[in-house]
């Protein structure tokens, strides 16, 4: 029998839902919400019912009977570290998505809206693989100062779809291959995936690996220091200069790559040579992890948005092909991932992770 699934993936300024049969795309929408909308509300949690609303009121426009669902699946947020995989929304996984263990973002509502709408239907509700996974290796959280350990915040749904997509297409488990994963959107991730863990990754936030459209990635410690105490900046313009204002932000005025692309093939000197750091700076993140597998290396995946730049990939093909063979899927399709993780459950093909 088909499922039926109803995906929610919240961000700061929208709501995107998707309902799916199977892994065939039913129907989609981005909704969005004003600035007016979402500062009536004093936090993110307060926005539950809000968002229902909107929710609901587009599966009645679209004529959708949502008790034909059989599944609802939610984003998952900030929650505590944990392994990858499909959890059902438990009342522990609840009340840490509502005070949210390790922030406050629009994410957290994925997973209490899935909660609420299933429970209402009485089907099961899931998150899939949240930013927070964290499945580093040991050796791997060690920064050199004992009170900054390294975190692993990073693209994970995406990463791990990916990688399970490469896996199936070649006819192998994902548990016994060895791959080096690239996302590359407003933020960078590169990813060393070892038999079904990603045992070292860099921190796509707000520190770590390659600068990306928007972040600055590692930068100079002692200089930042000196940055900090300078009596120049807030804590906030610092913070921002790391994240959101960071990266070609910092160097060009925009966050589009595609921008990019124009200013350098214009012979804009200076987007030329970011472009080229850009690169430059993620092929060595991609060298790093092929240590952290010492060599042995099945496959380099690109995915993200700035995976459809062919100039790009071409540049990781030459600094980074002598790893292993590279195969690209540019973009990113969330909501696909997200019933993708959940069909695995209700399949059989895989357990519900405990939270």
């Amino acid at each position: 029998m088909a499922i039926k699934s109803l995906i929610i993936n919240p961000g700061s300024t929208s709501t995107k839902i998707g309902v799916f049969e199977d892994e065939t795309l039913l129907f989609e929408e981005t909704l969005r919400h004003s600035t007016e909308e979402i500062s009536q509300y004093d936090s993110i949690v307060a926005q539950k019912d809000f968002r229902k609303k909107i929710i609901t009121d587009l599966l009645a426009e679209k004529e959708f009977d949502i008790k034909q669902l059989n599944v609802v699946v939610g984003r998952g947020g900030m929650l505590k570290p944990i392994p990858g995989g499909t959890y059902a929304v438990t009342d522990d996984l609840l009340e840490d998505l509502k005070i949210g263990k390790q922030g406050q973002h629009a994410s957290n509502l994925g997973g209490i809206l899935a909660r609420e709408i299933g429970d209402e239907i009485g089907v099961p509700s899931y998150i899939v693989d949240p930013v927070v996974v964290d499945e580093l290796c040991d050796v791997a959280r060690y920064s050199g100062v004992p009170e900054l350990p390294r975190t692993s915040v990073f693209h994970a749904l995406n990463q791990k779809a990916v990688a399970k997509r490469y896996a199936k297409e070649i006819g192998k488990d994902y548990n016994t291959l060895r791959l080096i994963v690239v996302h590359m959107g407003g933020g960078v991730s590169v990813g060393a995936h070892e038999n079904g863990r990603i045992i070292d990754v860099f921190n796509a936030l707000d520190g770590d690996g390659a600068f990306s459209p928007e972040r600055a990635g590692a930068v100079p410690s002692g200089a930042l220091i000196k940055m900090c105490f300078s009596g120049k900046y807030t804590e906030k313009e610092v913070y921002s200069k790391i994240v959101g204002k960071g990266g070609f932000n910092a160097y060009l005025g925009t966050n589009d790559m595609r921008e990019v692309n124009k200013m350098a093939a214009s012979g804009d000197e200076k987007a030329i040579m970011a472009k080229e750091a850009f690169m430059f700076q993620v092929s060595k993140d991609i060298g790093s992890m092929a240590c952290v597998l010492k060599g042995k290396v099945d496959q380099i995946i690109v995915t993200g948005g700035i995976a459809y730049n062919a100039d790009v990939i071409d540049y990781f093909k030459e600094s980074a092909g002598f790893i292993a063979p590279i195969t690209v899927y540019p973009g990113e399709d969330e909501l696909l991932a997200l019933t993708q993780g959940a069909l695995r459950v209700m399949n059989g093909e895989e357990e519900a992770m405990k939270y």
